[in-house]
């Protein structure tokens, strides 16, 4: 295969990994964070770290526990490949609507992230979550907001 194509579907599926775990997340589907973690996986950020896909997967009962929904969205990611590694850095915004209020929580974050290539796509083998700022304002929320996956 070409090597510049090559390069650039990598960077393609891999900015897909973080695109499927975004969706993941807001849906509060397992099934989709199981396509793009390794048995392996390591997330972390501030004060917590979760160890292994099972452990990984337990956040996202966190997140519905914790918010009425969320909207993670994926912007600017660079990555660099070696071999079946990668590693890179991926910009988020994630919106959390509050339980307790007509607000959302906006975190502007970065992921510090490895990948492996794996059989079946790149997987992430660790996820550094860097919260640079944050952010509460008022929302007015519209439609069924208590399960906004549908």
């Amino acid at each position: 295969m070409d090597a510049l194509f090559r390069q650039t579907m990598d960077r393609h599926l891999l900015r897909q990994t973080a695109e499927i775990y975004a969706i993941g997340a807001d849906r509060r589907d397992k099934d989709l964070w199981r396509q793009v973690l390794a048995e392996d996986c390591v997330i972390e950020g501030p004060g917590f770290t979760s160890t292994g896909q099972e452990a990984c997967l337990s956040s996202i009962d966190a997140l519905g526990a914790m918010f009425r929904a969320t909207q993670h969205r994926v912007h600017q990611q660079l990555a660099a490949v070696e071999d079946d590694r990668a590693f890179g850095e991926t910009y988020c915004t994630a919106e959390h609507l509050l339980r307790d209020r007509d607000a959302v929580l906006v975190w502007a974050l970065r992921y510090r992230d490895e990948w492996r290539r794996e059989v079946g796509g790149w997987r992430f083998t660790w996820r550094t979550l860097v919260l640079d700022w944050t952010e509460t304002r008022p929302v007015t929320p519209l439609g069924q907001t208590e399960d906004m996956r549908q």
